[in-house]
């Protein structure tokens, strides 16, 4: 199996031959463009995650969630725009370990790209080699993508709880969100009864040089021991957006969990699905 990361290294000797998507996110902050214009890998193009990787959600928020996936047409527009070609690779990533550029791979993945990676990384990865980022907006030319998902497995609200027990669902959030200690988006506070908690930040460690890479595969295996053993698997978190970091987690493990894209904001739209707190018993 192929892994979905990609270094630093290969990185640069694929310039001029690959497609770079800067996916520049943190939930609360609306700052990514900015910090793209500041500096990026030679050749990236900005991609917004809150326009161009999901649709807008319901007002107010409904069962699709706070990002809904976005729609064939707006992905492949955004897609287009941002020079995917069918015919080069892509490699995304972001300044955050992957949090965000993690939808964009899980995205372009089920949408039918026969190659694309995440930057194991991301920016800091770059600069770790020595490379200077490149400053200002980069407008490629228009690209042939044509967006066609259904390549990777989603849950529904029905669907998420049915893995509880016949399966495993992993709630990619903070600890303290699951454990309902805070809740600093959603109306409830809690998690999916039943779900296992491994939190994305849990993926990476930190380097000799400073940088956040995912763990070896030895690690992982460890981390989602209750998701190695044959049963299916999915993964949710606040909106279906980080969850994609644990989905490529499980990949690189060669298990092929389905994302639940309404995640928490969707599964407490309804107001009458039950909510546990605390610990995992």
């Amino acid at each position: 199996m192929d892994s979905p990361l990609t270094d630093a290294a290969t990185v640069r000797s694929m310039l001029g031959g690959v497609t770079l998507l800067d996916v520049r996110w943190l939930l609360g902050r609306s700052d990514g463009h900015e910090q793209y214009l500041a500096g990026h890998l030679p050749g990236a193009v900005f991609v917004d995650l809150e326009h161009d990787l999901a649709d807008p959600p319901g007002d107010p928020v409904d069962a699709r969630g706070r990002h809904p996936l976005p729609s064939p047409e707006r992905f492949t527009a955004a897609m287009r725009r941002c020079g995917v070609r069918t015919d080069l690779p892509v490699v995304v990533y972001d300044d955050n370990a992957g949090a965000a550029a993690a939808r964009a791979w899980w995205l372009l993945d089920d949408a039918g790209h026969p190659d694309v990676r995440l930057l194991d990384g991301g920016l800091a990865a770059w600069r770790a080699l020595g490379e200077e980022a490149e400053t200002g907006e980069v407008v490629p030319e228009p690209g042939d993508f044509t967006a066609q998902p259904g390549r990777r497995p989603v849950v529904d609200a029905d669907g998420a709880a049915a893995l509880t027990v016949d399966g495993v669902l992993v709630d990619a959030r903070a600890g303290e969100r699951y454990r309902a200690e805070t809740e600093p988006v959603d109306p409830v506070a809690g998690h999916v009864p039943g779900a296992v908690n491994v939190p994305l930040t849990d993926n990476t460690v930190a380097g000799p040089d400073g940088v956040r890479r995912f763990r070896p595969a030895a690690d992982l295996a460890a981390l989602y021991h209750d998701a190695t053993d044959g049963r299916a698997v999915g993964v949710y978190c606040g909106s279906g957006v980080t969850a994609a970091h644990d989905v490529l987690a499980l990949q690189v493990l060669g298990v092929r969990a389905a994302l639940y894209p309404g995640s928490w904001s969707g599964w407490v739209s309804a107001g009458d699905r039950p909510v546990a707190t605390g610990p995992r018993p």
